[in-house]
């Protein structure tokens, strides 16, 4: 990764830490002081939970939909390198959005230079003309943009909504369509081999489909088609005017064809009553199958065929390890090699053809979502790459059984009706514009990029985050300030041509102190995961932990030497980045990086790609879980939320010192919660919220009393604020689940990992050298 703190520099280890603490202490600092990052003895301010939006500096807070790793930007690239903190964006450009202004316009008013859109940062000259706060180029305003619509008013150019709004959506002319704007397309892609049919993930995924087939994003010119597969391949014609669905088996997997090429894909209002009997009698149809066998690879390839001609959505479920035709797989894992503290092998794909189609699927405007229900190892390194190249998306249930594994149905049924009834962008691009003297040079998320600064997203989804990496490559001592700027452009799902754009300005300046001030710690730790997640897979695990590790100790080292004017002992962090180590020792003990527990090679692999993948607010969860007391929740300080009293307990430290024995817990892990009851639980919290003396149960049952009612306000206000839906667990001292939750409790030492105190000795360490 090309960033200058991820020097590959060996890690110490525990033995090599200095037992004196001394000045590790944790004195009350107001902000503007360096904070010493001291251990957790005495304790710190964690965030508070819900939104981040509190702890980011006023001129960021207009917009979570973008963030940038430094609120101030340094005026060189030298002086970047200097204070050893990556420069990058994160975006959440599809984000669903209450309040979204939208324009529509005959003339979309951009620079005639660079093709940025007129926006809230532009300066105005005068009446008739504005300068670009990009390129600074000088354009005339052109005269109907002198009429604002919402006033009603003429000649105030400056209060148009373009120009009052930092997020909005233009309607877009015919000049931004490459050809007419396709329907809303659907293809569901089931396997059906005996292992499918087991696990009992048909009926689910029939039963949904005839539950929302009416809340399909589309208009009447909406497709569906369907295909099945085994050892052969299966499709079904739909046509109006048959009295069935028709099956046509295609035997032939090494060279697909589609049978009938005009009766697969139909028009889903025309031929629902078809489409409904097809989803009631597909789980008998395969039920007594024998066929063992799996052609994902061949599917795949029909798939394509099938909607290259419109583009679209393809959704593929899965639970196995594909064993025939093209991208058929061999198990990779050694399952001794799991808690290797070697370095973890096969985390690259083992064939290129899934990658290679996914090309060829963007290239078609064809995203692929990928629905992994496993209990063994599927090679998800190998298969991700499918939705990672197409912009699709990647769900992973291990480890899912009808019978055996209740919770996780739960979590597949309220997770798939979220996916077919978000909205979604078809045949999309995002282009993102950035001020001269700036530079991207690296991307993260799933795409495919098709030049330096535009992303092909054949579909685009309100889940999915994005991150650059950024440099500067000219200086910017004339400048005041830059602007950025992520243009969407995509095709509803009701057939409309739209552009969302956002942008963001943010000063710049040429001290050291003014860069640190402005650090935003989690998007600067969010942007470090995804640089480590590629250096894991290009170099090695141990070298992105490595560079994880030494990215904090660069950092505080550059702000102990060229930004405190007084040297003191101890290890001391600007009040922004307090918490930067706690972060990434969280990084480091995170499923993805860890060493030294077992660790299947697809879960390692399924927490890198949502890294990737997720916007900050969920990805921070999954690297810092937020842990609440529960057993005592009451009403002050609640929130009320559309009538609802929302009890707002105090955030803990992730330590099993702040567990007690008489108490409940509650730990958001983001797709998972835990809920940990302690051995001598108050009897009262026992039967008021479990509804039981003896605790036995995995769910909140619905209880008329108070304390019920606010235990389940408090875990359904956290599952509202994001777009998974995250299983509860009830964590007793007996339960399998028990390593799991204590996994979690970042600040504790385990075999293989330090406590967070032994952490900032080996950073202060290494800071003071």
């Amino acid at each position: 990764v090309n960033c200058p703190n991820f020097p590959p520099q060996p890690s110490a280890g525990p033995a090599q830490l200095s037992p004196s603490l001394s000045g590790l202490s944790l004195q009350s600092q107001t902000p503007e002081e360096p904070a010493p990052s001291g251990p957790s003895h005495p304790s710190y301010a964690l965030p508070a939970p819900g939104p981040a939006e509190n702890q980011l500096p006023p001129r960021v807070r207009s917009s979570l939909v973008f963030r940038s790793t430094l609120t101030s930007i340094p005026q060189t690239q030298s002086l970047l390198n200097k204070a050893k903190l990556p420069l990058g964006l994160l975006l959440h450009p599809f984000k669903d959005l209450s309040q979204l202004p939208v324009v529509t316009s005959s003339t979309i008013v951009r620079c005639r230079s660079c093709r940025t859109y007129i926006n809230p940062f532009v300066t105005f000259l005068d009446q008739r003309r504005w300068k670009c706060n990009l390129c600074y180029r000088v354009n005339d305003v052109p005269e109907e943009f002198m009429y604002n619509p919402v006033s009603r008013s003429y000649g105030e150019p400056h209060k148009r909504p373009e120009v009052q709004n930092a997020t909005l959506e233009f309607i877009a002319p015919s000049e931004y369509m490459l050809r007419p704007p396709q329907p809303a397309v659907y293809l569901i892609v089931l396997d059906v081999s005996h292992n499918a049919v087991e696990t009992g993930y048909l009926d689910v995924v029939c039963q949904s489909l005839l539950e929302n087939i009416n809340a399909l994003p589309g208009d009447s010119r909406t497709k569906i088609g369907f295909i099945t597969f085994d050892s052969t391949i299966h499709f079904y014609n739909l046509q109006e005017g048959l009295s069935q669905p028709q099956m046509l088996i295609v035997s032939d997997i090494e060279d697909i064809f589609l049978p009938t090429p005009d009766s697969l894909l139909v028009n889903l209002n025309e031929c629902k009553e078809l489409v409904q009997d097809l989803l009631r009698s597909l789980p008998q149809m395969f039920g007594k199958t024998m066929e063992t066998q799996c052609a994902l690879g061949p599917a795949l390839q029909a798939a394509f065929k099938l909607l290259s001609a419109t583009g679209g959505r393809v959704s593929v479920f899965q639970t196995q390890l594909p064993s025939l035709g093209v991208g058929a797989l061999k198990s990779r894992e050694d399952p001794n090699q799991r808690a290797s503290a070697k370095d973890i092998q096969h985390l690259s794909p083992a064939t290129d053809f899934y990658k290679k189609l996914a090309l060829d699927c963007s290239g078609q405007q064809v995203a692929v979502d990928l629905f992994l229900l496993s209990s063994q190892y599927c090679d998800l390194a190998s298969l991700g790459c499918i939705s990672r190249y197409s912009a699709g998306s990647v769900y992973y249930y291990p480890s899912y059984h009808q019978q055996h594994n209740p919770a996780g149905v739960e979590c597949f049924q309220k997770d798939l009706k979220r996916y077919l009834t978000r909205k979604i962008g078809f045949e999309a691009v995002m282009r993102i514009r950035c001020s001269k003297g700036l530079s991207i040079h690296t991307f993260h998320g799933n795409f495919f990029v098709r030049s330096t600064d535009l992303l092909s997203l054949p579909n685009v989804n309100p889940d999915a985050g994005f991150a650059v990496q950024m440099s500067i490559e000219e200086n910017l001592v004339d400048m005041q300030s830059v602007s950025f700027q992520a243009a969407l452009l995509y095709t509803s799902s009701k057939g409309e041509r739209r552009i969302r754009v956002h942008t963001m300005c943010l000063p710049v300046v040429n001290s050291l102190s003014d860069i640190f001030a402005g650090a935003d710690v989690q998007a600067i730790t969010c942007l470090l995961a995804s640089m480590a997640v590629d250096r894991s897979v290009t170099a090695s695990l141990s070298d992105a932990r490595d560079a994880m590790t030494n990215a904090s100790i660069d950092s505080l080292t550059s702000f102990r030497t060229s930004v405190l004017t007084i040297q003191q002992p101890g290890l001391l962090a600007p009040a922004c980045l307090r918490l930067f180590p706690l972060y990434i020792l969280a990084l480091l003990k995170q499923k993805a990086f860890r060493t030294g527990t077992s660790t299947r090679l697809d879960d390692r692999v399924y927490a890198m790609c949502q890294l990737k993948y997720q916007p900050l607010a969920y990805v921070m969860l999954m690297i810092h879980p937020a842990l609440y007391r529960v057993d005592d929740l009451t009403d002050e300080g609640a929130l009320n939320v559309s009538e609802r009293t929302i009890p707002q307990p105090r955030v803990q430290q992730l330590s099993v010192e702040k567990l007690s024995r008489d108490g409940a817990f509650l730990m958001d892990a983001g797709s998972v919660i835990y809920l940990w009851i302690g051995r001598n639980c108050n009897p009262n919290f026992l039967t008021q919220v479990l509804g039981l003396p003896n605790y036995a149960a995995n769910m909140l049952p619905e209880l008329d009393t108070a304390e019920s009612q606010r235990t389940r306000a408090f875990v359904g206000w956290l599952r509202e604020q994001r777009p998974f839906f995250p299983i509860l667990h009830v964590i007793r001292d007996e339960s399998p689940l028990k390593a799991s939750f204590l996994q979690n409790m970042i600040e504790d030492r385990t075999e293989s990992a330090l406590s967070y105190y032994e952490f900032l000795l080996h950073i202060q360490q290494q800071v003071s050298k």
